[in-house]
């Protein structure tokens, strides 16, 4: 449109400049054509005249006309007697000095001749014919187009000027409005400032009111799923997870790829029955949303981790990773002794039992463990903690410095690789493969899982290293294997910060053109949505170089849904917690039925993560998801 309406511009002043310039052109040609048939006429008259005035001879006229002719001025000068012979005659020749050729031809001045009498006496002596040289009227006239053509370049010039500006004025809305347009068709919905131009800003506020009424009914819709979630989830009392939710996150938790394992607190209250009898049951639920605000209070200060109520007087605190598990557990009962002062008065309040338990320990064992260690600390009869045996780890604790240079030395020389998971659609079709990384620290062979390395390189801030490994990984099988339709490299959170890794991310995808575009770059929803700024960004420059991107572990933070309708996203993998048994949980059925309407209608993808069972995935299919991953999922033929 823009060049366009410069197209019009151009157009339109080479159309007025070609029309004033012949108009000019034609005038002016013709107004010298009458001035020379005038100047011709008064000539002949003046120099009849003259020789009127004397008794004219032959001779005499003939050296009047060769003084006149001889000014230059005239093309041809002839006088003859009333018989039509001539007596004197001179004639120039022909030329047009300051104008060329072809300009002559296009332009021809025509003037008539200038006659008049010579008399001598009473009788006619003769008749002269006097024709101006148009030499003098071409070069004037040649003179006058050039200078026309000029006056009317810049008068285009300076209307070239002004239509930049109206064009420049257009512009800025304009480009706007395209960009909202190319926003939407991007899944990303946004709103923009309306422009001052008329046509323009109907348009604007037409796609604004479009996109507020779709943030509107995202809202609204996003409002009632988080209602249905909470409902199937969570406590109805004190609003944390209940105990289906939080052993489904437990066990995600303890057989993810990228899981580094978990600390494990349950909490009892201290004889609650009692409690019920003496303050009634107001009191005692008012206690119990008092522990359960400690709890979530406490939940929050570690990512991906979750709070429940098991039963009547049983909390659970889940916490990703090992690490600090003694001193949550040490200030978890600090704070519970001080809500349940009121309540109890000298007696205990609470008893803790704590584990901390590495990847691939059974969800039983790890339960069981921690019961034994609450029942240990109940026994005691005061406020207590008690921790579980020591799960046996995979390794040996080493030091940071050890760990550093371990997974240097691994990046530098390449022990690294990328293992391959089917994601399909329940056709058995493959959506695409996804691929976490492996590091070997050693040349013993012992491929470790994501989950062992990479909490430490997040401290050592190596993580941007290990990611951009595993995406050269990934470019390196797409570009050898043309047939794949995709591929799915996680990236940590912290690298999203990292501009040097966006920097060197952008350069491998330029490298690699095409296998970039069946690239699928994905990360957890709760570095997504912790860093959003900069995940926003990351989205639009991925788009940029047809990458496809997602999130992972969707729906531990749903009722942060809203900020979804402004990354372009392509799809989303839903947190295993919430497919665990789906297929007897009508409330969880509700919930990612309405999860994946609202999601399709702005284009994403929904996929299951960690399903298990036949029975998951008919579940799945019967709700509306495009497609799963986990050990049910088949490999495609």
């Amino acid at each position: 449109m823009y060049r366009q309406l410069w197209l019009a511009v151009i157009v339109s002043m080479l159309v007025a400049l070609a029309g004033s310039l012949l108009a000019s052109s034609l005038s002016a040609r013709i107004y010298l054509s009458e001035q020379l048939a005038m100047k011709n006429t008064d000539n002949a008259a003046a120099l009849a005249l003259s020789l009127s005035l004397r008794e004219p001879d032959a001779v005499e006229v003939e050296l009047a006309v060769s003084a006149l002719f001889d000014s230059g001025h005239y093309e041809s000068i002839r006088v003859t007697d009333p018989l039509g012979k001539t007596i004197a005659e001179r004639r120039a020749a022909g030329g047009y000095n300051g104008a060329p050729a072809w300009f002559a031809r296009l332009l021809p001045i025509v003037a008539q001749p200038g006659q008049a009498q010579i008399s001598s006496g009473w009788k006619q002596f003769g008749t002269v014919l006097l024709e101006s040289h148009s030499r003098f009227a071409y070069e004037a006239l040649w003179k006058s187009v050039w200078e026309l053509a000029g006056a009317l370049f810049v008068a285009t010039l300076i209307g070239g000027y002004l239509g930049t500006l109206i064009l420049r004025r257009l512009r800025k809305p304009l480009a706007a409005v395209i960009g909202q347009a190319r926003a939407i068709t991007e899944r990303r919905f946004i709103t923009i400032d309306e422009p001052a131009v008329p046509e323009l800003r109907q348009l604007a506020t037409a796609m604004n009111a479009t996109v507020v009424r779709l943030k509107t009914m995202f809202g609204e819709e996003a409002a009632r799923l988080d209602a249905v979630r909470r409902e199937a989830n969570c406590d109805a009392l004190t609003g944390l997870a209940n105990r289906g939710h939080f052993l489904a996150r437990l066990h995600d938790a303890l057989e993810a790829e990228d899981s580094h394992g978990i600390g494990l607190i349950l909490v009892r209250v201290a004889d609650l029955a009692g409690i019920n009898r003496r303050l009634g049951r107001e009191a005692t639920d008012e206690l119990l949303r008092g522990f359960a605000s400690i709890l979530g209070k406490a939940s929050g200060q570690h990512a991906d981790s979750l709070a429940a109520r098991l039963n009547g007087a049983d909390f659970a605190l889940l916490i990703a990773g090992q690490s600090g598990v003694r001193e949550q557990a040490e200030s978890l009962l600090q704070s519970l002794v001080q809500e349940a002062a009121s309540y109890v008065a000298e007696a205990p309040a609470a008893h803790i039992g704590m584990g901390m338990f590495p990847r691939g320990v059974e969800l039983s064992a790890a339960l069981s463990q921690v019961d034994a260690a609450l029942a240990a600390a109940e026994a005691e009869g005061a406020n207590a903690i008690r921790e579980a045996g020591q799960a046996a780890g995979e390794e040996a604790p080493r030091s940071a410095d050890e760990w550093s240079r371990l997974i240097r030395h691994a990046l530098d020389e390449r022990w690294v690789k990328l293992i391959s998971f089917p994601v399909a659609d329940f056709a058995g079709k493959l959506i695409h493969r996804e691929c976490p990384l492996r590091l070997m620290l050693d040349d013993r062979g012992e491929w470790l899982p994501a989950g062992r390395f990479l909490p430490i390189a997040e401290r050592l801030k190596l993580t941007s290293r290990l990611d951009l490994s595993a995406v050269s990984l990934g470019l390196a099988e797409l570009a050898g294997k043309p047939a794949l339709k995709g591929l799915a490299v996680n990236l940590s959170a912290s690298s999203l910060q990292d501009r040097d890794f966006r920097a060197k991310l952008q350069s491998q995808l330029r490298q690699h053109g095409e296998p970039a575009r069946r690239l699928w770059i994905e990360v957890a929803e709760n570095g997504a949505l912790s860093h959003f700024e900069e995940f926003r960004d990351l989205c639009g420059e991925l788009k940029a170089r047809g990458c496809r991107v997602g999130i992972e572990h969707f729906g531990r933070q749903f009722s942060q849904i809203g900020q979804l309708h402004g990354l372009g996203l392509d799809y989303i993998k839903v947190d295993a917690s919430f497919v665990r048994g789906l297929e007897s949980n009508p409330g969880n059925q509700a919930f990612l039925k309405g999860l994946c309407a609202i999601v399709h209608g702005i284009g994403i993808q929904v996929i299951a993560e960690g399903v298990v069972s036949e029975a998951e995935l008919k579940a799945l299919a019967g709700v509306g998801f495009d497609g799963a991953t986990g050990p049910a999922v088949k490999e495609p033929a």
